[in-house]
């Protein structure tokens, strides 16, 4: 899963296209979706938080938050626009942020409250996704998804026959 920095420095026109969409009243406003502990989803208003480092949200005690903790999987869709029909959309795994500074420094810049119980997550992305609808009938979509190198597999030639094909 890449950070929003990897994604961004990746795919620096998407990013921009769904920061634009997700940030589009000032504040991040989207749809996060999760998974309930039956398996079906469950799906939250949030404010994200984008910044140059990072894809951020604050969660406060919430069953949404209790599905991250469980199964970090997320889905965050952008809030409607007004005067367009696009949408962006991402995916991948949410997971606490341990670091004090990083989440005093967001808490600050976001004025979260620090009497208020909220945990800050940095959601990685696996998929990202913007739809721009060219006409009533048209649109474009763009997609993205995080391809890590693959591992070379390990060959399954049968043992070793000769001291050339064995490490020593």
């Amino acid at each position: 899963m890449a950070t929003w920095a990897e994604f961004s420095t990746a795919e620096p026109l998407l990013a921009t296209a769904i920061r634009t969409l997700i940030c589009q009243y000032g504040p991040g406003m989207g749809y996060l979706a999760t998974i309930r502990p039956d398996g079906g989803p469950r799906v939250h208003p949030v404010m994200p938080v984008i910044t140059d480092e990072g894809l951020y949200c604050f969660i406060l005690p919430s069953p949404k938050r209790h599905d991250l903790d469980r199964d970090g999987r997320y889905a965050l869709h952008s809030f409607p626009a007004e005067d367009t029909s696009d949408e962006a959309y991402l995916s991948g795994r949410a997971a606490p942020v341990m670091d004090p500074l990083v989440v005093a420094s967001l808490a600050l810049q976001m004025r979260a409250a620090q009497r208020v119980d909220w945990k800050l997550y940095a959601l990685t992305i696996e998929v990202a996704m913007i739809v721009q609808r060219d006409s009533p009938l048209t649109s474009t979509k763009t997609l993205w998804r995080d391809r890590l190198p693959r591992l070379p597999r390990a060959r399954r030639n049968g043992p070793c026959t000769t001291p050339a094909d064995s490490v020593q």
